[in-house]
């Protein structure tokens, strides 16, 4: 799945446009995120095995060979996300390859569309950690260097409404600290793939005390320049679950999504501006938080609340 781009003739010497088409090809690769591609390569070996299977080219594979794995997914039992996604692995690596993506033809979006409307594409969505969920979980916390870091790592992907790849790849120089809290700066993200950065404000906090958490674990941590937590993204979502399973909430309602969901849903049942909320999350259409704005407010004046 690498690029294959044309070599000019004349010019530079070859060895000097090899190098620069190899260092053209790497930034190509970076245009995606390490964990999408990660996952594109992972569904291309299933696709790619499927057509050597089949004795089919898979690249570049036919209408009808692609049309034909997606339905052999969807027999499988395999979810509308997951397939969706092995779509988009074969038109990623066409597209790198200089071919048509055969996802682009209208037979094999007549077979997703068949595929969406037969399993259904809802969303699983899992439970916001709200404030009182958080609270809940803090108190549970167990009085170890572990239950330290797990503590700070709740506050802060709270109260700064993290994702859990952002948790993961924060570094003891993101912090800055302030007259009202610190700068919490996250280096590169979902939604800032050139990674321009962006610095998210933190207050001190008079209830969760977020500051105080984080301060708790520089104590034990220590001044060593480095990863702020030390643990990878799936590391976040077992310290969510285990915080949920420890304060008696079911840890399957909940992932390392839900302290993100959590302060938008908490923020907004509080009465917060939808836009000083973005300026947290960082989303860049309000119609991505309408839904939690729904949620929040689901029984606020309900048409029924007289006669229910």
């Amino acid at each position: 799945m690498t690029a294959n781009l044309p070599v000019p003739t004349g010019g530079p010497p070859a060895s000097t446009l090899t190098d620069a088409l190899t260092s053209a090809a790497g930034y190509a690769r970076d245009a995606t995120s390490p964990r999408t591609i990660k996952a594109y390569a992972s569904d291309w070996r299933d696709f790619s095995a499927w057509c050597v299977l089949h004795k089919s080219p898979d690249l570049p594979a036919s209408v009808e060979t692609t049309a034909a794995y997606l339905a052999h997914l969807a027999d499988k039992g395999l979810k509308v996300s997951t397939i969706t996604r092995r779509a988009a692995a074969i038109a990623f690596a066409h597209r790198l390859r200089c071919s048509a993506p055969p996802t682009a033809a209208e037979p094999v979006k007549a077979v997703l569309r068949g595929i969406r409307r037969q399993l259904g594409s809802a969303v699983e969505r899992k439970a916001p950690a709200t404030a009182r969920a958080v609270s809940k979980m803090l108190a549970k916390v167990p009085p170890t260097r572990r239950g330290a870091r797990d503590r700070a790592i709740l506050l802060l992907g709270f109260a700064a409404a993290l994702r859990r790849s952002e948790i993961a790849a924060l570094d003891l120089a993101d912090i800055e600290r302030t007259a009202g809290g610190i700068l919490l700066f996250i280096r590169s993200s979902k939604t800032d793939q050139e990674g321009a950065g962006y610095a998210i404000a933190i207050p001190a906090g008079s209830k969760l005390r977020p500051l105080e958490g984080l301060d708790a674990w520089l104590e034990l941590r220590g001044d060593a320049p480095g990863s702020l937590f030390g643990v990878c993204d799936a590391t976040v979502a077992l310290v969510v679950k285990r915080a949920a399973r420890r304060a008696r909430l079911d840890p399957a309602q909940f992932s390392g999504h839900s302290l993100r969901a959590g302060f938008v849903t908490s923020a907004l049942e509080h009465g917060a501006d939808l836009f000083r909320v973005m300026d947290v999350t960082r989303h860049r259409r309000v119609e991505t938080l309408r839904e939690y704005d729904r949620r929040a407010k689901a029984f606020k004046d309900h048409p029924g609340k007289g006669f229910l």
